[in-house]
This record gives structure tokens, C-alpha cells and sequence, in this order.
């Protein structure tokens, strides 16, 4: 009996204990639930209770240069929703049946979404107002007051269709930007959701009585670009003419900056496509296959297009490039401008045991200045200076020269030089090197470091946009203009603008003469990497030389017309691009 009475009050201490275990248990994880995830918690609770229908702002407007053409600019359309448990059961099949023809969409699909058990489900995007208004009219003949929503939406639009495709760039189906200056600035261009928000029971139904909020989205910020409209269409139009008419089967590209402010005005490549309607085929040989290619050689061709060549690609400068050893070796004062009998061109040079040739070896050059030899655009010139320059110094002057590194422009994709390490170059590589060969870089970087020399020089960076503006504050934010280190002594690159000046005046430049403009350049032709039997040819030129405003770069990749990859029977089809200082 006594021994029953003892294990009786053990299990009751044992109960007891284990209950206020549990108790405390539970006091733990109230407060855990209380001061821990309290607030996490209560936005989920929130979320499940309320209905959340997204109103897309206006992307800011996309401006050119003067502030008045409209690149890119967003308009009011309509977006379609259903919020399925709203919508009574003998009704789906007709709600379906409706929505598919009035938008185009396959049956079954929209059904699917009609009868899910979700809360929201979006059939139709960038809806115009009548498509919007004849579904409205539907729902009210039909007596469907709840489930189908018609809110504000905006779409993308291009004035100008194709006009500077890569640079711009274009919009996804949310409004966010994919490419160009759109990606870029995505964040300042996109502004804010609005919202429609309502009470919602455990199910995602509608709670009698609750009315909608409407929070209103904001608009993103416009911005101004250093583009100029004219001197951009200008500069396409005469490039399309260019690859068309010297077949040039990798197309080409043109930019025209400003050297005292680093503005693009100008960034075209060819060929281009339509911003409004980027997915489809771009030119007429494409239109008529597209719809037998497959899926992966479509998106193949569109992604070429899209790419930004003049930023993204790079090549062979060729003899564009001897400008940057003529500058280098005047600054280190290793030779003058006009100094007569200073090399002696024979058809070619040895260097470390290998013989390289000049273009013009069957008929040397001869006796030659600096100057000369510039305005023929004589190898043997150039190679010997670089070999009296040494690849240290040399190397010091392409990290100047901004070879070396990215620009920094504001627009991805942009690729950078490709040479050789230091340590891995000897005096032939140091040759090929001088001239112009076996590295490469982007137009970009070329135009920008030959702006430089324009400028009195001066690296300055690439500006894309000018201006932010927030009209809604009616607050304006200027770009500023980068000028970094000095590349270059004001008397050397007034040596070199002379010099290039020449080359357009009386040497192989002459067909780049531009009538009322003192103008300089310089000639360019290249492989197209090794053994594919495709050459590059290309232009710089600045103008007017005596105080520049532009420096303008042309490249032809792969001409294979009548004058094949020489410029000097090419260049008149590309001299008429200098003529777009007239605008100016």
C-alpha cells in the first residue's frame, strides 16, 4: 500500500515537471515568434491577405544631344490580369474563350490560368486602349463584374526606328532595359512600381466591402545623350553606302567624338536592326529564310546585331596606329617633323634577323623625314622608331594612350586592348608593334586616344550622357566632363596634327579632303586576324585641324568589292563622313 502511494506521487512530480517543461517550452517560442519573427510573420500574414496588381511606370524619355529629339519614349498601354478564384466556375470557359481571341492567345493556355487555384495570373501585356475597351464592353455585356482586371501598363517606343540601335539599346517585356544606353541606366530610367492593392481571404478571394488602393508608380528620370541626331543619321546613312558598295560582308562601323569633351556625337554600325521590333530578321536575306532557321540560329544572328562593334569587338589598327609611335617618339625628343635624309626606306628593315617589309617594297620610299614618311605611311620608319623608343617606354605610352585598359565608357560590353606582356615582347613583336600589327584594339579606344592628340594632349573619357533630368522635380543634373593625365606635351600633338594634316594634304590621304576644312588623318588596312585572307581598312581624320571639333574613325571590315581592302581606292566612298563637320 505504501510502496502504491509513493509511485503515485513520483508519476505526479513527473508530471508535473514535464509540464512545466512544455510550459516554458512554449513561453520560449511565444517569445521567439514574438520579438524574433514577429515582423517577418506579419508581412507574410499581410501578403496572403492582401491582392497586390503591380502598375508599371513611365522609363524616363531618352534625348538626343539638343535636348529636343526624342530617341526613345514611353507610352500608356493596358495590361490584362485574372485573379481566378473570383471568377465563378460556369464562367471560365467563356472568360477564356474571349481573352484568347481578343489577344491572340492559345486557348488551352489561357484556360489553364483562368482556373488555377492562385490569386493573380497575367494573360496579356502592352494591350492598346480599343483591344482594352472591347474587353471592357465584354465584361459588362456579359454581367462579369469581378476576376478580370484592366490596369495601366506602358510600352517602349523608338521614333526613329533603327536609328543608333546600339547604342540605345532596347526593353524586355517588363520595361527593363537588355542593351545599350536602355541597360545601362536602367535604374535611373525605370522609376518605380504603383500598386493595386485589396483585402484578400485565406483563399485569394475578395473580402465584400474592401475597396482597392491605388498607390501610384513613379516615373523614372529622362537623360540626355551626347548624340546628335543629324550628325547620327548623317553618319549611318553614308556607312550603309559604304558596306553596300565595297561589300564589305562583315559590315562596319563609325564613330564621331568630340576631343575637348569626350562626347560621342556619333556611334553607327552596320548592319543595324529596328529598336521597336528587335527580335525579328534584319535584313533581307534573313527575311527570307528566318522561318526555317532554328531556334539557336536565330538567337545566333540577333545577338551579332545587337552587338556594339565599335565597343565590343576588336582589331588590327594597322597604320592608324603609327600616329601613336610618331607621338611617343617626338615627346621623348628621339626625332623632329621635318628633319630631310633622317630614314632611308630600301623595301624593308631587319630586325633581330627577321626582314620586314614596307607596303611599298617593290618601289622603296627612299630618302624620307618623319613627315614623309607618315604621309606614306613607310614601315621602316615607324618600326625603327619604335625599336629606339624601347618596349618599356613604349608600353608606358599604350597605358597612356588608354590601350591598356577599358575606357570607362557608360555602355556594357566594352572590351579592351589585346597585346602581348611586357616581358613577352621582343624587338620583332616591339616592330609589328610600331606599325600598327599583331594586337588589336576597339575603335573605341583608337578614336579616343587620337582625340588626345586633337585636344593638345589631354586623355579625356567618353561621355555618353549629358544631362539627368528629373522632370517631375524639374531638377536637371549635368554629366561632367573627365579629363584625366596628360598624354602628351600641346607642342607635340600640334606636331602631329600638322603631320596628319600632310597625309590628307599630299600623301595617302588625299581622297579625304573636305572643301572650306583644313583636315588631317591618316590611312589604316590590317588583317582580320591570322591566315582568314580578311582584311580591315580604315580612316581616322580630324577636323578642322586648326582647332579640332571632331575626330571622326571609319572601319570597313572585310571589303570585298572592286577596290578590295586598299583605302587608297576605297576612300572616297568614306570621305564624304567628314563632311558631317558641316553640322557641327
Amino acid at each position: 500500500m505504501r510502496i502504491a502511494k509513493i509511485s503515485s506521487k513520483r508519476r505526479m512530480r513527473t508530471i508535473m515537471w514535464i509540464s512545466m517543461l512544455i510550459l516554458f517550452l512554449l513561453l520560449i517560442r511565444i517569445a521567439v515568434i514574438q520579438f524574433k519573427d514577429g515582423m517577418k510573420l506579419k508581412n507574410l500574414a499581410y501578403e496572403q491577405q492582401t491582392l497586390n496588381r503591380n502598375i508599371s511606370p513611365k522609363r524616363g524619355t531618352i534625348y538626343d544631344a539638343t535636348g529636343k529629339n526624342i530617341l526613345a519614349i514611353s507610352g500608356t498601354t493596358q495590361m490584362v490580369t485574372v485573379n481566378p478564384v473570383n471568377i465563378e466556375q460556369e464562367n471560365k470557359e467563356k472568360v477564356a474563350k474571349k481573352l484568347s481571341e481578343l489577344f491572340e492567345l492559345e486557348y488551352e493556355k489561357v484556360l489553364k490560368k483562368v482556373s488555377k487555384k492562385s490569386s493573380i495570373e497575367t494573360i496579356a501585356r502592352k494591350v492598346e486602349k480599343e483591344k482594352a475597351d472591347d474587353l471592357r464592353k465584354w465584361l459588362e455585356d456579359n454581367k462579369i463584374d469581378s476576376g478580370v482586371n484592366i490596369d495601366e501598363d506602358t510600352k517602349r517606343y523608338y521614333p526613329y526606328n533603327n536609328l543608333a540601335a546600339q547604342f540605345i539599346g532596347f526593353c524586355g517585356a517588363e520595361n527593363q532595359g537588355l542593351d545599350g544606353i536602355e541597360a545601362k541606366y536602367d535604374s535611373i530610367l525605370k522609376g518605380e512600381n504603383g500598386k493595386i492593392q485589396k483585402r484578400t481571404d485565406a483563399k485569394g478571394g475578395e473580402i465584400g466591402g474592401e475597396t482597392e488602393e491605388y498607390i501610384p508608380p513613379t516615373d523614372g528620370k529622362s537623360i540626355v545623350l551626347s548624340i546628335d541626331m543629324t550628325i547620327q543619321s548623317i553618319a549611318e546613312k553614308y556607312l550603309e553606302n559604304a558596306c553596300i558598295d565595297n561589300k564589305c560582308t562583315d559590315g562596319g562601323n563609325v564613330i564621331i567624338m568630340n576631343p575637348n569633351t569626350g562626347d560621342i556625337l556619333a556611334m553607327a554600325t552596320y548592319p543595324n536592326y529596328n529598336l521597336n521590333d528587335p527580335y525579328t530578321a534584319y535584313t533581307d536575306e534573313l527575311k527570307g529564310v528566318w522561318d526555317t532557321l532554328p531556334q539557336e540560329e536565330r538567337i545566333k544572328n540577333l545577338q551579332a546585331v545587337w552587338r556594339n562593334k565599335a565597343i565590343a569587338d576588336t582589331y588590327e589598327p594597322g597604320s592608324t596606329f603609327k600616329l601613336i609611335t610618331a607621338s611617343a617618339a617626338l615627346e621623348e625628343g628621339i626625332t623632329t617633323t621635318d628633319k630631310e635624309g633622317e630614314f632611308n626606306c630600301n623595301g624593308g628593315i631587319e630586325i633581330a634577323g627577321v626582314r620586314i617589309r614596307c607596303w611599298r617594297y617593290y618601289r622603296p620610299h627612299g630618302s624620307e623625314s618623319l613627315r614623309q614618311g607618315l604621309m606614306n605611311s613607310c614601315n621602316p620608319v615607324f618600326i625603327s622608331l619604335g625599336q629606339k623608343i624601347g618596349k618599356e617606354k613604349y608600353y608606358d605610352y599604350l597605358e597612356k594612350f588608354g590601350f591598356l585598359r577599358k575606357t570607362g565608357i557608360n555602355l556594357p560590353g566594352e572590351a579592351k586592348g589585346i597585346f602581348l606582356a611586357e616581358n613577352k615582347v621582343g624587338p620583332v613583336e616591339l616592330a609589328t608593334i610600331s606599325f600598327g600589327q599583331r594586337f588589336e584594339v576597339t575603335p573605341l579606344q583608337m578614336v579616343t586616344a587620337v582625340s588626345s592628340i586633337a585636344n593638345g594632349g589631354t586623355y579625356v573619357k567618353p561621355r555618353v550622357v549629358k544631362e539627368i533630368i528629373d522632370e517631375k522635380n524639374n531638377i536637371r543634373e549635368e554629366v561632367p566632363v573627365e579629363k584625366m593625365d596628360r598624354v602628351i606635351s600641346e607642342e607635340t600633338a600640334k606636331n602631329v596634327l600638322s603631320m596628319m594634316e600632310s597625309v590628307v594634304g599630299e600623301g595617302t590621304g588625299k581622297n579625304a579632303q573636305v572643301k572650306g576644312y583644313l583636315v588631317g588623318g591618316k590611312t589604316g588596312t590590317s588583317e582580320d586576324g591570322v591566315n582568314t585572307n580578311k582584311y580591315v581598312t580604315s580612316f581616322i581624320g580630324v577636323a578642322p585641324i586648326s582647332s579640332p571639333e571632331v575626330v571622326v574613325l571609319v572601319t570597313l571590315y572585310n571589303p570585298t568589292g572592286e577596290g578590295g581592302h586598299h583605302l587608297r581606292a576605297n576612300l572616297w566612298k568614306l570621305k564624304i563622313k567628314l563632311c558631317i563637320c558641316n553640322n557641327i
